[in-house]
Order: C-alpha cells, then sequence, then structure tokens
C-alpha cells in the first residue's frame, strides 16, 4: 500500500466523518417534534447505544 493512497483513504474517512456530523448537528437543531416525525431520535439512541456498550467497559 502506498503512502498516497493512505493518505487518500484517510481523507475520505475524515469528509465521510465530518458530513456525518455535520448532519446530525443540523437534525439536532431541528425542533424535537420534527425530528419525532423523521424517526431521528431512535436512530440516534440506537447509534448512542452501541457506542455505550462498545465504550462502557471500564479498565480499572
Amino acid at each position: 500500500m502506498s503512502v498516497l493512497s493512505s493518505i487518500g483513504r484517510i481523507a475520505t474517512q475524515y469528509a465521510a466523518a465530518r458530513a456525518r456530523h455535520r448532519s446530525e448537528r443540523i437534525l439536532l437543531s431541528l425542533p424535537a417534534e420534527l425530528r419525532k416525525d423523521i424517526g431521528f431520535p431512535e436512530l440516534f439512541d440506537a447509534q448512542n447505544s452501541r457506542r455505550a456498550t462498545t465504550f462502557s467497559a471500564k479498565v480499572i
């Protein structure tokens, strides 16, 4: 794997993450009733619950 292909892959992943976070910010700025109508809270809660279970293990 060349350095340029690695940089390109990282740049693509970064752009996708930025777009996802921008979309979440826009959806969170909508009124709660409208978010509920489009089903955003359920999608957002399901996504956060997966993150919580992934990162919930405490290291002692």
